[in-house]
């Protein structure tokens, strides 16, 4: 790992170059990959990723933070969960989907990936406009 937060990957042999992969990669990979699963509701943002995504960019990076450390990548995401679903089960698909999303993209293996539950989302139906009839 380097000074400015960058973690440079070794392969071994390669007269190629270095490479070289920002922590707001892996923010992106870990919080797509963590969206995808089934059960996942949305991710925390702040104020300032919310007001950005109301202008119509979309903060893929979202409620995960990357720590890069000397025993490895230390990954925390903050998600909501929809409600009914079995939370310790989603959040085990959301570390093993995490976890491959990482090892087949950059060939990395992180060292923890925690999950944040912050909060559970209820799905309110839709009320549809009462008609009166003419009697």
């Amino acid at each position: 790992m380097s000074e400015l937060n960058i973690l440079e990957m070794e392969q071994g042999n390669n007269s190629h170059g270095k490479i070289e992969i920002a922590p707001e990669v892996i923010e992106v990979i870990a919080g797509i990959a963590a969206s995808e699963v089934e059960g996942v509701s949305g991710m925390r943002g702040n104020f300032a990723t919310g007001v950005v995504e109301r202008l119509g960019k979309k903060n893929h990076g979202k409620g995960v933070k990357v720590e890069l450390t000397e025993s490895g990548i230390i990954i925390d995401v903050y998600c909501l969960m929809k409600f009914g679903v079995s939370i310790p089960a989603v959040a085990g698909k959301i570390q093993e989907n995490i976890r491959q999303a990482l090892i087949n993209m950059t060939a990395l293996d992180p060292e923890e990936v925690n999950i944040h539950i912050v909060g559970v989302h209820f799905d309110t139906p839709k009320q549809e406009p009462v008609i009166e009839e003419e009697v």
